[in-house]
């Protein structure tokens, strides 16, 4: 089943063994929340603001699952974290692996049949995937996220 795969390796990246390195919530537990607010390049993203990124996309793609209308996440594409903070960032941490459990259950429900059409998309000027296709994106997006996370951790604390 196209579903059995897809949560396969979705809770390899976050919590398994991927065969590229350590997993998202690995990579997210090396970082502290004093280093999840610096910016050690300029113009560039900060860790805080890059896991509300991968949290809004996580939310994003269980709405598009739920057959909603593909748009930029209801949160924002890259949401403001504010002043650095330790409870709101261990509480990011926390909603990313709740949505990710709620990711896994809309992947677990999501019909077989309708797995290789269209998502619906309105937006005219995207190039429109399957579902299957959408879920294989998001994966590589949350991967590509945490390399990131993991080369600034490591440029912060050299």
């Amino acid at each position: 089943m196209i579903a059995d795969k897809l949560i396969e390796e979705f809770e390899k990246v976050c919590s398994g063994q991927p065969w590229y390195g350590s997993p998202i919530y690995d990579i997210l537990g090396q970082v502290t929340f004093e280093t999840a607010y610096e910016r050690p390049v300029k113009n560039g993203h900060t860790i805080a603001e890059i896991i509300l990124h991968m949290l809004s996309w996580t939310e994003e793609v269980i709405d598009r699952l739920n057959e909603k209308p593909a748009s930029l996440p209801l949160s924002g594409n890259w949401p403001e974290p504010g002043t650095p903070d330790e409870y709101k960032w261990k509480m990011w941490i926390d909603d990313l692996k709740l949505v990710d459990v709620n990711l896994v259950r809309t992947i677990r429900d999501f019909p077989e049949d309708k797995w290789n059409e269209p998502i619906i998309d309105e937006r005219g000027d995207e190039p429109v995937t399957t579902y299957k296709e959408l879920v294989e994106g998001f994966i590589q997006h949350q991967v590509y996220h945490a390399g990131q996370i993991a080369l600034l951790n490591k440029a912060i604390l050299g």
